[in-house]
């Protein structure tokens, strides 16, 4: 194999196949929760979402829990609450493809914003949100956690649905 085909290779997008998640998934799910965030969502608060009705969806990549999402519908709107990619399959474009099954439940459903918060210092994310059409509007002072007695400011971005898909 020569560098080009190494080059190829590397941004062919993984298959994925996408389903709603269910209670049983909440470890696997905090799992990757864990490795990913220095402060993750707790058990109670996947119960609690997917209980709640929230919109769920795992990616699989020939069987293994490769990321998922947690989406809230409020009206026409969604608010995403919870995108996650195993840290060990970072830069495979797991991130967008995570985002178009966002945007297709979305335009499914007939939502006409996505609505999202991010970490102030997660430049990653951000990058990847502002690739796939969200804009900054907003900013949440002391919205996250950094340690017992700090916080971290949050950017508010949206997205309109109704944007066609980045290329």
């Amino acid at each position: 194999m020569n560098s080009r085909d190494t080059l190829t290779a590397v941004r062919t997008p993984p298959v994925l196949s996408w389903r709603p998640a269910v209670l049983d998934d909440v470890e696997a799910m905090l799992q990757i929760e864990q490795r990913a965030y220095s402060h993750p969502w707790t058990h109670g608060n996947f119960v609690d979402s997917i209980a709640g009705g929230h919109w769920t969806w795992l990616a699989h990549e020939c069987g293994v829990l490769r990321a998922y999402w947690l989406a809230m519908p409020a009206l026409d709107e969604l608010h995403l609450l919870n995108l996650a990619v195993d840290p060990s399959q970072w830069g495979r474009g797991l991130g967008r493809q995570a985002l178009a099954k966002l945007r297709e439940c979305a335009v499914a459903q007939g939502m006409s914003e996505i609505w999202l918060e991010v970490r102030a210092s997660n430049r990653r994310a951000q990058d990847l949100y502002q690739r796939d059409g969200y804009m900054t509007v907003g900013h949440r002072r002391a919205y996250y956690p950094l340690s017992a007695s700090r916080r971290e400011d949050a950017l508010l971005m949206r997205r309109s649905v109704a944007l066609r898909n980045p290329p």
